[in-house]
């Protein structure tokens, strides 16, 4: 089972693969090369953005929530105009894919800049801001604008959790 809401956007659909178990619900756009893995959720009213030449990576039983943005490039506007700048006038851009491994998660209205890669187990609390390059500790949960680092996440019951799915979906296919 794959669901992927008719109100969607999808900008790149050559280079737009959703594994099995997985949803992406109403009102999502997304402008650059996507990847997501099994058992995940992309809630209603995200942005993943960037254009076709970076990718956006969302590892197996991991979520986004909704109303949260991902840029995979963006506009330096501490340095340029600030709209649509032709190609001439040389502006800067600040660009890198945005990988999320296993078991993660970003809660609701949540900004995630370019040149990200969320190790295992990362969870980002609702309204965090991450700035570009941001470097994580896998297994941590993190908050805040500017983000910070707040605990530990359960990893035992969070991969015990992940056994009980596989072995459910085990069982259902023998039968």
């Amino acid at each position: 089972m794959r669901i992927i809401s008719k109100n969607v956007r999808i900008r790149v659909p050559e280079n737009f693969d959703i594994g099995n178990d997985s949803v992406i619900d109403d009102w999502c756009y997304f402008s650059t090369r996507i990847r997501v893995g099994e058992y995940c959720h992309i809630a209603p009213n995200c942005t993943i953005a960037g254009g076709r030449e970076f990718l956006f990576s969302l590892g197996d039983h991991s979520g986004i929530a909704a109303g949260t943005r991902i840029y995979c490039s963006v506009n330096d506007f501490s340095r340029d105009l600030i709209g649509l700048i032709p190609p001439e006038a040389g502006a800067g851009v600040i660009a890198g894919d945005v990988t999320f491994a296993c078991y993660t998660g970003v809660g609701a209205n949540s900004v995630i800049m370019p040149d990200q890669d969320v190790p295992e187990g990362v969870a980002i609390g609702a309204q965090s801001f991450v700035p570009p390059a941001f470097r994580f500790e896998p297994w941590t949960v993190y908050w805040g604008a500017p983000i910070r680092p707040i605990g530990r996440r359960d990893r035992d019951r969070v991969l015990a959790q992940v056994e009980l799915i596989r072995s459910a979906r085990g069982r259902e296919a023998g039968q």
